[in-house]
This record gives C-alpha cells, sequence and structure tokens, in this order.
C-alpha cells in the first residue's frame, strides 16, 4: 500500500518509519497541509493520512476518489474537519480511537496549577531579579467547586484527578452518567448549573455543531465572577472575541486555553499553549 502523509513533520517520520518497518508500506510525507489545491498530490496513492488542521470538505474528498484514494485514515480522534457525508460515498474513514487521557487530563491540571499559582508571572520576575510577592497570590482548589463539560475517557481521568485535589466536581455530559464519577460524588447538573456554581470550568467535549461556541458571551455572563476556564478540546468550542471581553471585566479571571479557532494558520509555527492570568 502507498500512504501519504500531509501535514508531516520530522517526528512524524521519525515514528511512522520506526512503526513502518513491520509491515513495508511505501510512505511519503507532505509537508503541506492537505486542501482543495494540494490533494492532487494525493494521485496515485491508495491512503491518505491527514492531521487535526488539514481540510477534508466534500471536494477534497472528491478530488481524492479521482486521484485513486480509499481510504482516509486520520492522525486525530477528532473528526470535525471530514465531511463525513461525503465520505459515506465510498472512502472509509479511519481515527485514532483515544490519545492518552491522562497526558490530555494532567496537561489541563497543569494549566490549573499554572494558572492559580501565578507560574508564568513569577518566572518572567525571576529572570527579571524581581523577587516580589505582589498578584502572585493563588487560592486553594481544596474546597474550591470544578466543572467537567464532557465526560469521556479524558474528561473522567481528569475528574478523578481534581477529586484527590478535594475539589467538589459538577460534570455535564449529553450521555449517561459515568459510574466513576458518580463513585466519587461528582453531581451531574445542567450545564447552566454547571456554569453558576464551578470556580474552575474545563472543556473536554468533541466539536460538534451542537457544541460550536458552546463558551459564547452568554455563557461567560453565566460562570462565577472571576473564575477560571480550562480548553483543552478544541478551539471552536469557545468564542474567542467573547473572552477578550470577559477578562477585561475580570468576568473571567484566568483562562488557559491548550487550543484556539484560529490555530490553522500558526500550528506548528509558534507556541500551542496559551496562558493568560488576569492582574
Amino acid at each position: 500500500m502507498r500512504m501519504i502523509l500531509f501535514s508531516s513533520r520530522q517526528y512524524d517520520i521519525d515514528t511512522f518509519n520506526e512503526a513502518n518497518a513491520a509491515f513495508g508500506y511505501e510512505l511519503h510525507f507532505q509537508e503541506s497541509n492537505l486542501d482543495a489545491e494540494t490533494a492532487i498530490l494525493a494521485d496515485g496513492y491508495e491512503a491518505v493520512c491527514p492531521f487535526v488542521n488539514d481540510n477534508v470538505d466534500a471536494a477534497v474528498i472528491e478530488r481524492l476518489r479521482a486521484g485513486g484514494t480509499r481510504l482516509i485514515a486520520l492522525r486525530s480522534a477528532g473528526f470535525n474537519h471530514v465531511d463525513l457525508a461525503a465520505a459515506q460515498a465510498g472512502i472509509p474513514v479511519m481515527r485514532v480511537p483515544a490519545y492518552s487521557p491522562y497526558a490530555v487530563a494532567e496537561h489541563a491540571v497543569g494549566l490549573i496549577l499554572a494558572l492559580n499559582r501565578r507560574l508564568p508571572r513569577a518566572v518572567a520576575r525571576t529572570r527579571e531579579g524581581d523577587f516580589s510577592l505582589h498578584g502572585l497570590l493563588g487560592f486553594d482548589l481544596h474546597g474550591k467547586t470544578v466543572g467537567i463539560v464532557g465526560t469521556g475517557i479524558i474528561g473522567r481521568v481528569f475528574g478523578r484527578i481534581m477529586a484527590g485535589f478535594g475539589m467538589q466536581v459538577l460534570a455535564h455530559d449529553p450521555g449517561a452518567p459515568a459510574a466513576d464519577l458518580l463513585a466519587i460524588g461528582a453531581r451531574y447538573v445542567p450545564l447552566d448549573t454547571l456554569l453558576a456554581e464551578s470556580d474552575v470550568v474545563s472543556l473536554h467535549c468533541p466539536l460538534l455543531p451542537s457544541t460550536y461556541h458552546l463558551i459564547d458571551g452568554g455563557a461567560l455572563a453565566k460562570m462565577k465572577f472571576g473564575s477560571m476556564l480550562i480548553n483543552t478540546g478544541r478551539g471552536g468550542l469557545v468564542e474567542s472575541n467573547a473572552l477578550i471581553g470577559a477578562l477585561k471585566s475580570g468576568q473571567l479571571g484566568n483562562l488557559g486555553l491548550d487550543v484556539y479557532e484560529e490555530e490553522g494558520g500558526i500550528f506548528f509555527g509558534a507556541p500551542v499553549n496559551v496562558v493568560q492570568a488576569r492582574n
């Protein structure tokens, strides 16, 4: 089988070549993103492997089919960048079943601790020889309330970690309540209740039409004044312009982003993690 990997970087080349040693597929690595203009590069390849910021819409799928593509194998768990309805006409789509839930959940916890203890600001001051403590006061997580939006595998791992800090856990998910979260005392509540009662809100849901801009100006207004928002899910879950106003007004006290809805043009080219804290 011949496969072309779009949006590939050196670590893709290293890991895929290592894994492929046992199979012997013919791999071609393409640095360009997949879109309507670059889809022609896949001509003659039976399998195409896109990444999260590649465009796999109906036009691209039709061009891939015309070029002989018989399989789209995503290097991501999310599939919001794929027109699944168009793919049903004849090209199977495969995805990564899950990332390490512990890696993502622990990263979300790291963002919370960095924000709460003002670590980026403290590091910057230390580099400048400034050891003052003004503006570095955080708060105890113990006894506070964390709201988890989306209790799939990652959300459940995150919830168990935060319960270990002694936090009260609220959860919101359209599916059935997770037994392991219920076992640690989590309460499933409507989204508005979660936003109103949580000191920290963490997003762990997929990006779907129903979750696009789930956190907009109205949702931010329902949150506790000065609360914290963490997003390690998808950038489109949050309306970016609304975040700016909420930060300026103090309605949102702390913001930790691992994703941004306009990240496509800077992905790979600039730091992905954005941590902001209100003075």
